[in-house]
């Protein structure tokens, strides 16, 4: 999928080196020298805020003049010095068994709290924390590249292992000894495989793996894929090296033919290999609900495996078991929204007797909570609320209860920690809809820790017991440098979208040495894709970007995630065009701010914020007067079309909308300043995309910059190089 922000919603951001020089006249140098010398006298944007500040902030890949420019010296001297500007009051805890106690880390001391004594204890020292970057390093050590399976399954007694080769399946010995050939008929050559999948389900149905072993590790199930109608992709590697090499990689782009896919199931003991009926005996379709299958597992027991399948447009989506002796299958839940599409893979929870289940279902136009077991009877509805559910935090079956979070507080990012009985009743709120909560319930379910904060209120930790009363606050943030440095809180703003009704979010920034009595250019850093957000309630830092000399706006529009079903559906069919509509106007809401200079306003963004940016400044030219275009889709014809036609419907049923929302059509407005950035070897969003908008603005005879990063990937330009490009078009000009 194209980069999705995290983790609530996930977005990804590389600044990579780029080719580039920036040429000034001396009456340019002159005026931003005698800036920088007046500067003398007188930053983290969702988890993605964060990650552009620390990677923006520590850049060490400088170019030629921004060290020359207005705002650097106070960049260079603030933005290092953001991140660890405050001491979060954010803890996490370890329950004891008995859920008498639990230990954390603070301060660099180790703590153990009594419950029955109401206090915590000193009881050693806090061992190193690994730093976020190891984290992710080992979370994702070993892992598959982007869009690719494992070859390999070990089973669960740890005796064999299933191993895929050039499109066959084999099981071994876990040391490779006494193999078994599982399938004979597979080759990569011929473009037939078991064992393994394609880069677009790995990408958009985050197929990671393509063999499952049952539980009891007597039978195996495995992907069946049919790619000898599939379209190849060609892109170029090692590009600056004396030779290139090229990867060909099936890939089914939006209106193309898909693979055909299925799975079969190989029983040990017989050597008996079963074709599961995936379509109910019906011909792979578009129409048919099986045209994709994905989010494979046994059921607990054993018994059947489990598997999601749709159609191809998405709207439907089955849950189904298929027997793993005659390969017949049954659905066990049904779940549709015609106006647009379905949630692919609904969270569920099994209870402990491995037959009920908890069934996150949007049926209703909101994400609620449903009874369900194996036989597809529906026992209660659990919640049925005009706001959005989150994760379940537990199950507490013995007490009969269910905590979850909710979208339940002041505003819909404030989730809030909810107890229900099984059977719907008895539903309450157990945390200050005020904040953002963040909750870790004990073993027994009689207290839990909560983690409070907002966009401009620091973390604070708290033990709470199970009616919500306060026993003990357990840690404050500490943002005493913070204030001593200057920097500011982020501001959170309100407009209502151009449907005339939808209440949207924003997130205003501002320099550490802010002064309201001067004008500031603005940057709008934006993602834009569906069911993301801009605008959040846990705590967000000034953007380093700001120390430049310039505000910085996230905004939210009518993709945003966690406000209902119904929202999506007013993008759907016209995606990357209806959303931009309400980019442009929370920019507009600020235009009555005296320090907002509504003349001087950039855009940036990666990805799908790449797209966001292009045509923002090519659909809004008296809005956006400059944009940063790194590794955008400009015509979603060009995109994989699980990803697409998910959100614009099929190329048959809507030529129209695809038409609309290409950025090309849009090339002649261009009146402001646009830079595109796109990597060679960019296998996620193509080379070509950003090669097609550069060819409809020649032909409308548009000045523009290209950037471009040799043998890169998915990435953007370098961050310095584009506040170059920002200073010389939004200040120095």
């Amino acid at each position: 999928m194209i980069e999705k922000k995290l983790i609530s919603e996930k977005r990804n951001f590389h600044f990579e080196n780029s080719i580039g020089k920036t040429k000034f006249s001396n009456s340019k140098k002159s005026t931003f020298i005698k800036k920088t010398r007046m500067n003398n006298q007188k930053i983290s944007i969702r988890f993605v805020i964060l990650i552009i500040s620390i990677l923006i902030g520590f850049n060490a890949n400088a170019q030629q003049w921004i060290k020359e420019m207005p705002g650097y010296e106070r960049y260079k001297e603030i933005a290092p010095q953001i991140r660890s500007s405050i001491k979060p009051g954010q803890i996490s805890v370890k329950w004891a068994d008995d859920g008498k106690s639990f230990e954390y880390n603070h301060n660099g001391g180790k703590y153990k709290f009594d419950l029955k004594k109401k206090k915590a204890e000193r009881v050693g020292e806090a061992a190193a924390e690994e730093s976020p970057m190891a984290r992710y390093r080992r979370m994702y050590a070993g892992r598959p590249e982007r869009g690719r399976q494992y070859t390999f399954a070990d089973s669960p007694d740890g005796n064999k292992k299933a191993v895929y080769n050039d499109g066959n399946v084999y099981i071994t010995a876990t040391n490779g000894e006494n193999e078994t050939t599982v399938t004979t008929e597979g080759s990569e050559i011929k473009r037939i495989k078991f064992g393994s999948a394609t880069w677009v389900y790995g990408e958009e149905l985050d197929q990671t793996t393509a063999m499952w072993w049952s539980p009891d590790s007597k039978k195996l199930a495995f992907y069946s894929f049919d790619l000898t109608k599939v379209r190849d992709y060609y892109l170029q590697y090692k590009q600056t090296e004396i030779y290139d090499s090229l990867e060909v990689e099936p890939y089914t782009k939006v209106g193309a033919i898909n693979p055909l896919v299925g799975f079969m199931i190989f029983v040990l003991e017989s050597a008996k290999t079963v074709s599961v009926d995936v379509r109910d005996g019906k011909p792979f379709t578009d129409e048919v609900v099986g045209h994709y299958i994905y989010g494979i597992e046994w059921s607990p027991d054993g018994t059947e495996l489990l598997f999601h399948r749709t159609n191809r447009k998405q709207n439907i989506m089955e849950w189904t078991a298929a027997n793993p002796e005659t390969g017949k299958c049954r659905v066990v839940v049904r779940e549709e929204w015609l106006p647009s599409y379905t949630t692919n893979k609904p969270d569920f929870q099994f209870l402990n007797d491995n037959k009920r289940f908890v069934w996150t279902s949007e049926r209703t136009g909101f994400k609620n909570y449903l009874l369900y077991d194996l036989s597809g009877k529906l026992l209660a509805t659990i919640t049925n609320h005009p706001f959005e559910v989150g994760e379940i935090v537990k199950v507490d079956e013995k007490a009969g209860f269910l905590y979850y979070m909710a979208r339940s507080g002041d505003n819909h990012a404030k989730l809030q920690l909810h107890r229900v009985k099984l059977d719907g009743t008895g539903d309450v709120r157990l945390t200050d809809p005020a904040f953002n909560h963040t909750v870790d319930i004990s073993p027994d379910g009689k207290y839990f820790i909560d983690v409070a904060q907002t966009h401009n209120i620091p973390p604070f930790t708290q033990l709470l017991d199970n009616k919500a009363q306060l026993v003990s606050k357990l840690a404050d943030s500490d943002m005493t440098k913070f204030n001593e440095i200057g920097l500011k809180k982020v501001e959170a703003f309100m407009f209502t979208s151009v449907d005339g009704k939808t209440q949207l979010h924003g997130l205003l920034h501002f320099p550490s040495n802010f002064d309201p009595n001067k004008k500031y250019p603005l940057l709008v850093s934006n993602y834009g894709g569906p069911e993301t957000s801009e605008f959040r309630e846990t705590f967000v830092t000034p953007s380093a970007l700001n120390e430049y000399g310039f505000l910085v706006a996230s905004i939210d529009g009518r993709n945003v995630g966690g406000k209902g079903k119904a929202i999506m559906d007013q993008i759907y069919g016209k995606l990357g065009y209806a959303e931009m509509d309400d980019f442009a106007e929370g920019v507009k809401s600020l235009y009555n701010r005296p320090y907002f200079d509504k003349n001087r306003v950039g855009i940036f963004g990666t990805s799908f914020g790449g797209t966001t940016s292009a045509m923002c400044l090519l659909r809004f030219p008296d809005v956006f007067h400059a944009a940063v275009a790194n590794s955008g889709v400009t015509d979603w014809r060009n995109y994989d079309n699980i990803y697409t036609e998910r959100y614009m419907n099929l190329l048959n049923e809507n030529l129209e909308g695809y038409e609309l929302t290409s950025i090309m059509k849009y090339a002649p407005n261009l009146k402001g300043k646009l830079m595109i950035y796109y990597g060679t070897s960019d296998n996620n969003v193509h080379p070509s995309n950003s090669l097609q908008l550069i060819q409809s603005l020649q032909k409308a005879n548009k000045s523009f910059e290209v950037q471009v990063g040799p043998d890169r990937g998915h990435t953007a330009v370098n961050a310095d190089r584009m506040m170059e490009f920002f200073i010389q078009n939004l200040v120095l000009d």
